[in-house]
């Protein structure tokens, strides 16, 4: 028999670690002295220590590893979903630190700029499925550039041709969209695409609605990388603070213009004296 500082020299594993391993019921000593509560291991359990450490230095959970090894049949597969798991949390840290860098090398800035009359096409944006969360954005995002692909492919096939970045605003243009997005029914987004439309065009699908977007003087500030409540409250609250003469912040006339590294969340800017406007 080894004592734990034996089979903790043995194996590379602090005894702080062998004692986790047991209670934890991944490395079950072969006895314990009722009365000393010291455990003891045998060279045989070495091998079972090695494929441990093994797999834990894959970042696998101990849940996962004492399956692998009640189940050897599926150790390969479970190692196959970790590894999975493990390249996608690469991605989002890898994300991450480009939006770190961006943040501290350019940080966020309200610019004013004016925008000029255009036409658009605007389509909702499908609800997500039931039991997701409230403001789940990467499912959001998804479903708004899958709505803007099929937007965009629809307006290309009617011979009219995409003129300029899509964006997203809130459904809230007619007392029924209000309604449900007030009630949490959805659809929560429409998506909006300016077009050039020639003389030979077709006709759009039924679901596409033809729009005129006024020209507007507004506020905006881009976030980079992928979407979030918090850089979503950060550029409202930016935009809200943002100083202004005789005028304000139009909240009922934000859009989100969509990027490829980012989100630009916009503004209308209103005058004091200015009479209420359309969207």
């Amino acid at each position: 028999m080894l004592s734990i500082g034996d089979f903790s020299e043995m194996c590379s594993l602090p005894p702080q670690t062998l004692r986790y391993y047991h209670s934890e019921g991944l490395l079950v000593p072969a006895d314990v002295d009722e009365r000393t509560g010291y455990r003891s291991y045998t060279f045989t359990q070495v091998e079972q220590a090695m494929l441990i450490t093994v797999l834990r230095g894959t970042g696998m959970s101990v849940k996962l590893v004492s399956r692998a090894l009640d189940e050897p049949e599926t150790a390969l597969d479970l190692l196959r979903q970790h590894t999975r798991e493990v390249q996608r949390q690469r991605r989002a840290q890898d994300e991450a630190i480009d939006d770190a860098r961006e943040f501290f090398t350019s940080p966020p800035e309200v610019r004013l700029r004016r925008v000029d009359r255009m036409t658009v096409v605007s389509k909702p944006v499908p609800r997500p499925p039931a039991g997701g969360e409230p403001f789940d954005w990467d499912a959001a995002d998804a479903a708004v550039a899958a709505t803007v692909d099929d937007v965009a492919k629809a307006v290309e096939s009617s011979g009219a041709v995409v003129s300029g970045r899509p964006w997203r605003t809130l459904a809230v243009e007619s007392p029924e969209q209000r309604s449900r997005t007030l009630a949490g029914e959805g659809p929560h987004w429409l998506v909006k695409l300016p077009i050039t439309v020639d003389e030979g065009a077709s006709s759009l699908p039924r679901d596409v609605e033809v729009q005129t977007f006024e020209a507007r003087d507004e506020l905006s500030i881009f976030m980079p990388g992928r979407s979030s409540m918090a850089k979503y409250a950060t550029a409202l609250s930016r935009l809200f603070t943002h100083p202004l003469d005789a005028a304000y912040v139009d909240v009922s006339r934000l859009r989100q213009v969509l990027h490829d590294d980012g989100v630009e969340t916009a503004a209308a800017i209103r005058r004091l004296d200015e009479p209420s406007a359309p969207r």
